[in-house]
């Protein structure tokens, strides 16, 4: 059904008041799950809303933490977020960071020892709409094989990039590092289909194309990919003092626990380099010589990362609301905090 997007708002931001969040914290959650929901990227949306509500609820994140923040250097620093919910701490941690790039050129900010952080995109957009650069990035929970191993070890460790133009427009790259997310299986398993070898394997460590035989899923590229990811959970969580590895904190197996999750922002101002004005210009010169590359075979266009999702909320916008499925809108608006529980679920929360 088609909701406003201050409708779908309020109602997650009460879901989590009645969870136990304060005002603010339930009011940032809202924000970046509204703004991922109204891109298409449900996943990171309304979808996450009752899974963290009973986390809150159960004590898996700190209603009232009490959170520490150490700058270590010019352009470093470390906020402990006491295990509190991740969103409220991703963004206070990048706006210390941004006032060290206005300060100083680069701020390198880690958050540790906090919840899911969502969606990276939300955090390159913020940190592009103040003309800085950012390079974000996060542990995950083990779901992943390393090149040449059977069983899981890293998470899908996402990495995201942003960068403002001299335009309205902003490169917004947010990936994650495996060949496809669990979503696209689940798909397959709803529908009967089969997937494509190499996006999982089986218990044996084999390419599996039966999606109900998967064990873990592949890094993108063999060992690039596997690479990618170790560096994402070296910066992410070794060198924030976290769990790393296939020590990362599992989303599922016992939501009265925290997480114990960490993130990095580097923040770059590119007015300290070729200059505010010029590095803008040539973004947007960028952006249109790759849309004037005439597209292959089966593509209508070459698309700049995060155009595509700016079309997905510009049609939101269009429609006057965001369409989500009807049992989630019952979900948000009962007076249930949870209906079917996530606790002690696999990593594919099964």
């Amino acid at each position: 059904m088609l909701v406003s997007r201050e409708e779908l708002k309020t109602l997650m931001k009460n879901k989590f008041m009645a969870a136990g969040l304060s005002a603010e914290h339930a009011e940032k959650t809202a924000e970046v799950l509204t703004w991922s929901s109204e891109r298409g990227l449900h996943s990171h949306g309304e979808v996450r809303v009752e899974y963290y509500t009973e986390r809150i609820s159960k004590g898996g994140i700190t209603t009232n933490p009490q959170w520490t923040w150490e700058q270590t250097g010019p352009v470093t620093g470390i906020l402990d977020g006491d295990n509190g919910c991740g969103y409220p701490f991703a963004i206070k941690g990048l706006e210390y960071a941004m006032d060290m790039a206005r300060e100083n050129g680069i701020g390198v900010v880690g958050v540790r020892r906090v919840s899911h952080t969502g969606a990276l995109g939300y955090y390159t957009e913020m940190a592009a709409q103040n003309d800085l650069c950012l390079l974000t990035m996060c542990q995950s929970d083990p779901m992943v094989i390393p090149y040449g191993g059977a069983e899981p070890f890293y998470g899908t460790n996402p990495i995201a990039f942003g960068a403002p133009t001299a335009d309205e427009r902003f490169v917004n790259f947010d990936m994650a590092t495996t060949v496809q997310a669990w979503g696209k299986i689940l798909d397959a398993k709803s529908a009967g289909r089969s997937i494509p070898n190499d996006w999982a394997v089986d218990v044996d460590g084999n390419a599996t194309t039966d999606p109900f035989s998967v064990n873990a899923l592949r890094a993108i590229a063999g060992p690039k990919g596997y690479g990618l990811m170790m560096v994402v959970d070296i910066l992410s969580g070794i060198l924030l003092g976290v769990p790393s590895g296939k020590n990362v904190s599992s989303m599922y197996h016992d939501l009265s626990e925290g997480r114990d999750l960490g993130h990095l922002h580097i923040v770059i101002d590119p007015a300290r380099f070729v200059g505010l004005d010029a590095f803008k210009q040539q973004m947007s010169q960028t952006l249109d010589e790759l849309g004037a590359v005439k597209p292959g075979p089966g593509f209508d266009k070459v698309y700049y990362p995060g155009e595509r999702a700016l079309l997905r909320k510009a049609a939101c916008d269009e429609a006057g609301g965001i369409e989500i499925v009807d049992s989630i809108y019952e979900y948000l608006t009962s007076d249930k905090l949870y209906i079917h529980s996530w606790d002690h679920k696999n990593r594919f929360a099964e």
